[in-house]
């Protein structure tokens, strides 16, 4: 089987629901709906949160996080994290679970090297995203940090079925559009329930069109995307910012600048990104 038809397999399986998942990814699909019930208190949560010792580290690392923890009181236990940082960032954590689990099953180091840039990359981009929402574009930040962390989700997942399709990353960077990013990506975020609003700032990150200062959470997605120190090792989009260009983006925003916002909350993102990883 040559690329483009594995392409157009896993795209088919993906259209169709037929999605390969490691087994604890239904089981933290199943924490996370539990974690969106309306009726899920915060006692229950804690309670869930600690069934799982990835999720349970992250929620206390991003709870003692400067954009959590202006106070500077350092919390040691899931209970008093959940409450810190709320349910709404907890489904992000989530999700950062699951993105990980995905890649789970890679065993060549290759690969693992790839996944591993791509996570540094989702990590820096979230909470490139949940500043830039804050402080730039006036949006909800949690919106933005859940979007960072799932908008490379489809290539996590495409990585855990190379090993199954040799050659799969290799070619044409139009098929990895066509079918990789866009086809089988929109499949794998609707299998993890994203919302119609995180779906559609994805897909404008795809088409890779913004508005300069971001209006919008797409405007958003892309900017933190083009100005991450690390870049996706997958294929870049046609017209992709540069990593050299992106250090020359800034704009006015009030009475300063994108490059002295992001400066002042340089210790924020180094924070959540650390609390990510």
């Amino acid at each position: 089987m040559d690329r483009l038809e594995a392409f157009k397999s896993i795209a088919a399986q993906a259209s169709r629901g037929e999605l390969t998942f490691p087994t604890n990814v239904d089981a933290t699909l199943k924490l996370q709906r539990a974690l969106n019930d309306p009726d899920c208190h915060a006692e229950v949560a804690a309670r869930l949160v600690q069934s799982e010792p990835l999720l349970a580290a992250r929620t206390v690392a991003i709870a003692n996080s400067v954009a959590y923890n202006r106070s500077g009181n350092e919390i040691t236990n899931v209970r008093n994290a959940v409450q810190r940082v709320g349910f709404r960032t907890l489904n992000a954590l989530a999700a950062a679970v699951i993105v990980r689990q995905l890649d789970s099953k890679i065993t060549q180091p290759a690969l693992r090297a790839k996944a591993d840039q791509l996570w540094k990359h989702s990590a820096h981009v979230a909470a490139l995203s949940q500043v830039i929402a804050k402080r730039v574009a006036h949006l909800d930040p949690e919106t933005a940090l859940f979007a960072g962390i799932v908008h490379e989700v489809g290539g996590f997942y495409l990585l855990s079925r190379v090993e199954e399709f040799p050659g799969l990353l290799d070619g044409d960077p139009e098929e990895w559009v066509e079918y990789g990013e866009v086809q089988i990506g929109r499949c794998v975020l609707q299998k993890l329930n994203v919302p119609a609003a995180v779906m559609q700032a994805i897909e404008g990150l795809w088409a890779g069109m913004r508005a300069l200062p971001p209006e919008t959470l797409g405007d958003t997605l892309l900017l933190a995307n083009d100005l991450s120190p690390i870049a996706s090792p997958l294929h870049e989009r046609a017209g992709a910012t540069s990593m050299q260009s992106a250090s020359t983006i800034d704009f006015v925003i009030g009475e300063g600048t994108l490059n002295s916002i992001l400066e002042e909350s340089a210790e924020e993102v180094k924070t959540l990104t650390a609390a990510l990883l």
